[in-house]
């Protein structure tokens, strides 16, 4: 008999522990079976994650790249003269390639963000930088020419403009003649421009990108000596479109604007 009290007692002390052990057990289980919270997705994130509702990502950094501006007139705003064609090309591919390249040359830079002025200032005569010089100079020109024409321009100035021009070049017959010779003399490509050095108007021209902008210079006005920009409406006759621009385009008064 004892040995029969013996037994029982170690089957109840085993059956004990089993049914604690199956408690243990039970309750693991109803906790993993419990939706746990997550902690709140927030905008600093990993960018492939979900965004928790109502939160923001966080904004990305803000390099404003140089834009093309419109034209300042339609496109066919200066025909015959410059065809609407012509413009298209010009202003919609050669110019608007020239802000493409410059921003591709100045992301991640230092100089990103900076103006146009100030990019063509910083990397003029440095040699390391003379490609995206020579893409931000073309795409600061062409805006200064398409602003140095406009419908029904051209032909002599009035008033204190007039006068300055007879002062420096003896007549308006005299200024259109020397213009038009500096571009037909001028060999290859580039840019003919009316300038204030020294409080005295003058012609120069500019080969390939460079101008006056680095040079200590006052541009007023300028021609596109380019092919590109007389071509398609004037084949190789350069001097038929300075002629044009002169007589017909010449915006005075952007002339009399930049003059002060």
């Amino acid at each position: 008999m004892k040995h029969d009290s013996s037994a029982s007692a170690s089957r109840r002390r085993f059956l004990g522990h089993a049914l604690a052990t199956g408690a243990s057990v039970l309750a693991a289980g109803r906790a993993l079976a419990q939706p746990t919270k997550s902690a709140p997705v927030t905008a600093a994130a990993d960018a492939g994650a979900p965004i928790a509702p109502g939160a923001q990502p966080a904004p990305a950094p803000s390099h404003p790249s140089l834009a093309l501006p419109p034209l300042p007139y339609a496109p066919n705003a200066l025909e015959p003269y410059i065809s609407a064609n012509t413009l298209s090309f010009h202003h919609g591919k050669h110019h608007k390639a020239y802000f493409d390249k410059t921003n591709t040359l100045i992301a991640g830079t230092p100089l990103q963000g900076k103006s146009l002025d100030e990019i063509v200032k910083s990397t003029a005569k440095h040699k390391q930088h003379q490609k995206l010089f020579n893409n931000a100079a073309q795409a600061w020109n062409h805006n200064f020419y398409w602003q140095s024409m406009k419908p029904g321009g051209g032909g002599s100035p009035t008033g204190t403009l007039k006068q300055r021009i007879e002062k420096d070049f003896g007549s308006y017959d005299e200024f259109k003649a020397q213009f038009a010779q500096v571009a037909v003399d001028h060999f290859s490509n580039g840019w003919v421009w009316l300038v204030l050095e020294r409080n005295k108007l003058k012609i120069v021209d500019t080969h390939d990108a460079d101008t006056p902008l680095v040079h200590g210079l006052k541009p007023l006005a300028v021609s596109d000596v380019w092919e590109h920009a007389y071509y398609l409406d004037y084949k190789n006759a350069r001097k038929d479109y300075v002629s044009a621009y002169v007589d017909h385009l010449l915006n005075w008064d952007f002339v009399a604007q930049n003059l002060g």
